[in-house]
């Protein structure tokens, strides 16, 4: 996947954006899922088995990383360089939508 056009990944899917972003350190499931809780006001309360099912397939694709396991079987991991550009990628690819959008609004406010 080095050096490949990760540009094809995007857009991910919500629920890969935001376990891949709360993974830009060093986490593990229970903690993932409070966090994506936290940055979505609650709107977002992932299920263990939304939460595994991302996690591993994350990892597969190689996408993060198993840093530890420790003696409770506490799985702790960390996105790949991988998966930090295409956090990036995706932050860039929301933020263009975003300025689109606000500049479209304000055109057809204009016109009322």
């Amino acid at each position: 996947m080095v050096g490949e056009n990760l540009e094809k990944y995007i857009p991910l899917t919500e629920t890969m954006f935001l376990v891949l972003l709360t993974m830009l350190e060093e986490n593990y499931g229970y903690r993932v899922s409070q966090e994506v809780e936290e940055i979505t006001n609650g709107r977002i309360v992932l299920g263990p088995g939304t939460l595994y099912g991302a996690i591993n397939n994350l990892y597969k694709k190689g996408w993060i990383q198993l840093v530890d396991k420790d003696e409770s079987g506490k799985k702790v991991y960390i996105a790949t360089d991988i998966g930090r550009e295409l956090v990036s990628l995706e932050i860039n690819r929301m933020r263009n939508l975003v300025l689109k959008g606000e500049k479209k609004f304000k055109e057809e406010g204009d016109h009322e």
